[in-house]
Parts: C-alpha cells; structure tokens; sequence
C-alpha cells in the first residue's frame, strides 16, 4: 500500500490521505472545490466541479495516473437540481471515456461544498 500526496491539491482536512495505492489501483479521498492552498472556490455547481476536476487531475497524475484511467467515479451533490450542470462540466472531463459513476444528493458537505467527487482509477 502507498499513500499518495501531493501540493497541487488541497492537503487533507482530517485524518486521512489524498488517495492511496493499493496493487495497481488508485482511491482517492473525495475531493471539494478548495484550491491547492486550502480556499473554498465560491461560485456555482459548474465553477465549483471544475475546481473539482483540477484537483483530482492533481492527485491522480500524482499517483501515476488520469482521468482516462479511472474506472469509477462517485458523486455527491448538495442539491439534484444542480444535475444538469454537473452533468455538462463532468462531460467535458469524461467526454470519449466513461467510467462507471454513482450520484447521489446530500444533506452537506464540508465546507459547505455544493459537490464532492471521489474516483478509483488503474496505475500505469
């Protein structure tokens, strides 16, 4: 098992790993629209999933892999209204490749978040 870590993400908020290795697949922690620095992204579902996607991007190149290698994703917003335009950043990210995904709705997210994705991808 390898943890995975990197500054081009937000560190973790809690007792926990960016994402971790195990064999040759990669889980990463969920991530929130904060910046690598730790700033909540203000702004709507869209500004906010694409802060989103910059982080996993960031995790996942840390862990020796990319979007086009993952394999899960799963999803979790504040609001099903908000599906639309999730749907429309997350497809401009998972455009040829689709991997499978869970969304679900939540009652909150830290830091009052309006999305949290959290992916399993395969290790080059």
């Amino acid at each position: 098992m390898k943890i995975v870590q990197t500054n081009h993400a937000p560190a973790a908020i809690g007792p926990y790993s960016q994402g971790i290795i195990v064999n040759n697949l990669f889980y990463s922690s969920g991530q929130i629209p904060l910046t690598p620095e730790g700033i909540m992204v203000e702004g709507d579902i869209s500004t906010q999933a694409h802060q989103v996607f910059s982080n996993l991007k960031a995790v996942l190149e840390a862990a020796g892999a990319d979007l086009n290698t993952v394999v899960k994703a799963t999803v979790f917003i504040k609001n099903m209204d908000d599906f639309t335009a999730l749907n429309e950043v997350y497809g401009e990210y998972f455009n040829e490749h689709k991997p499978a995904r869970s969304c679900v709705e939540v009652a909150k997210l830290p830091k009052d978040a309006l999305v949290e994705i959290e992916v399993i991808a395969l290790v080059k």
